[in-house]
């Protein structure tokens, strides 16, 4: 029996779901992506620490993904195990103080939807960013002026050896589009909100009108992973790009998008390799033009 047969096993005695060469494409909003050896769904803590430390000891490779927002998957697929987050992580609830606690599988638009029904405001921002509540933590994730961190109260994690600990926002170093989690490699489990009480028909009307402004300026019709480089000092990235002359530029099935130019859009059959040569292209263009070389804010994995 291999290696990653006995965690495919240890997984399944924890009635988690455990799936073969799954393809990615079907976990990320990009909608590409080739198979994971091993796709397990989680369903609580204790079942997360027995598999990602049993893979750990295994010497299997194992990475947890959110909703796959901000992904790009390589064509030839994911070698060992993918985890995702369901069962309790997808939990949200109503604590004392305005006090809002999502596991942190939990989708944004769901969270920002149970706001909305109690009543709550300071997570407007959010509504329309797709991706996971873990997800959003681990990139600071934001728009319109706001960030996650504007409202993180304190988030638990699990370390890599299975140890759980609960940070304030304070000890996450957020900063743009930018986490302590992405230097020490912790899980979320779950995040605290600090929301305040508001009058529901203004949070919607409020939620109503950005969404709209969404709808306007983004490519929300074509699978995207939202902007592909982080903001320059001074400038945004998607002006840059459409003054190189790059808006509607493709490579195979990958387009920048002539709605937004911060966006690239997977225009049907586009591969991993499609979208990383556009990109490599855009950077140069830009660099050449400009002398601003951008950085990327989507993360390729596989291989």
């Amino acid at each position: 029996m291999s290696q990653l047969d006995k965690l495919e096993q240890l997984a399944i005695s924890l009635h988690c779901d455990v799936r073969n060469q799954e393809p990615m494409r079907k976990h990320t909003t990009f909608k590409i992506g080739g198979p994971a050896d091993l796709f397990i769904v989680v369903n609580d803590v204790p079942a997360l620490q027995a598999v990602y430390t049993a893979a750990r000891e295994l010497s299997v490779p194992c990475m947890v993904i959110g909703k796959g927002s901000n992904l790009l998957v390589r064509d030839s697929g994911i070698r060992g195990a993918v985890l995702q987050l369901g069962g309790t992580f997808l939990d949200i609830a109503l604590e004392e103080n305005n006090v809002l606690k999502a596991g942190a599988g939990a989708s944004l638009a769901t969270v920002c939807g149970y706001a909305l029904q109690q009543s709550l405001t300071g997570l407007e921002f959010a509504w329309g960013i797709p991706g996971s509540v873990g997800g959003a933590v681990f990139m600071n994730a934001g728009a319109y002026g706001e960030e996650m961190k504007d409202v993180v109260l304190t988030c638990t994690h699990m370390h890599p050896d299975g140890a759980v600990e609960t940070c304030t926002a304070q000890q996450l170093e957020f900063a743009y589009r930018s986490s302590v989690y992405q230097k020490t490699r912790g899980i979320v489990l779950s995040v605290s909100l600090q929301l305040q009480k508001g009058d529901k028909q203004a949070i919607k009307a409020k939620m109503d009108d950005l969404m709209g402004r969404r709808k306007d300026k983004q490519p929300l019709e074509f699978p995207s992973a939202g902007s592909v480089f982080k903001r320059p000092v001074g400038y945004f990235a998607g002006t840059m790009i459409e003054q190189c002359g790059l808006k509607g530029k493709t490579v195979g099935g990958a387009m920048v998008s002539p709605k937004h130019a911060g966006f690239i859009v997977n225009t049907g059959e586009a591969t991993c390799q499609d979208v990383l040569d556009l990109i490599a292209l855009i950077r140069q263009e830009v660099k050449a033009q400009t002398g601003i070389l951008l950085e990327c804010e989507i993360r390729a994995v596989g291989g």
